[in-house]
């Protein structure tokens, strides 16, 4: 029987017994009104770390997003920091109140993991796409294809948590990281991926399909 998951991130939960606790502490000492902002505070802990299940497309050729939140671009990219060659780029906002576990697109081996310290300005604007601070993920699927995640925190994030390592095999649609209180996540794709996203539509991590890697070198 597999294992059941608890429904919210380890990560939130010192947020959320302190948000607890300072609650039940003015509580009995009789400040209702303070108490009742506590409530809201621990509800919005509880919300904003959930972690529920979903329901991963089968297919070893899927892409799934990687985040929660709104598709805020899709372009064609030359070669560059994040990509060797020509690449879609995906990128997804993530807001306050979306999920903010970050799953792996493809399943594939962890090629490279590196973070790079950076600003924080808001992760929809071109500024906080260029300085912000990020961690870059490089996966490599079966057939010798690359793709790059990166999470970027934001105005309001200002903690990057990543739990892949190179050299660790992820399921398609599999938990590797976290990005506390809103962010953006981009992810470069081959050239040669059907997309199934546009701009504006909202994706759910590990269930929406970005696209599917109809060709590569085990196809030709």
């Amino acid at each position: 029987m597999k294992a059941q998951r608890p429904p919210v991130a380890a990560e939130g939960m010192p947020f959320i017994i302190f948000a607890g606790f300072v609650t039940v502490v003015v509580a009995a000492l009789g400040y209702t009104a303070l108490a009742w902002l506590g409530v809201a505070l621990t509800t919005f802990c509880l919300w904003f770390f959930r972690d529920p299940e979903r329901s991963v497309p089968v297919g070893e050729d899927v892409v799934v997003a990687p985040a929660d939140g709104r598709v805020i671009a899709v372009a064609k990219v030359g070669p560059g920091e994040y990509c060797q060659d020509a690449a879609y780029k995906v990128s997804i906002f993530m807001n306050i109140f979306d999920v903010h576990v970050t799953r792996s697109p493809v399943a594939g081996r962890v090629v490279e993991c590196r973070y790079r310290p950076g600003r924080f300005y808001s992760a929809d604007t071109e500024r906080g796409e260029l300085e912000n601070e990020r961690n870059v993920v490089v996966l490599e699927t079966a057939d010798g294809r690359r793709l790059t995640v990166i999470q970027v925190a934001g105005l309001i994030a200002r903690r990057i948590v990543c739990w892949a390592e190179p050299g660790d095999r992820l399921a398609v649609g599999e938990r590797f990281g976290l990005i506390r209180f809103g962010s953006r996540v981009d992810c470069y794709l081959p050239p040669d991926t059907a997309l199934a996203v546009t701009v504006g539509q909202k994706v759910r991590a590990g269930e929406t399909l970005l696209g599917q890697l109809t060709a590569g070198p085990a196809a030709q």
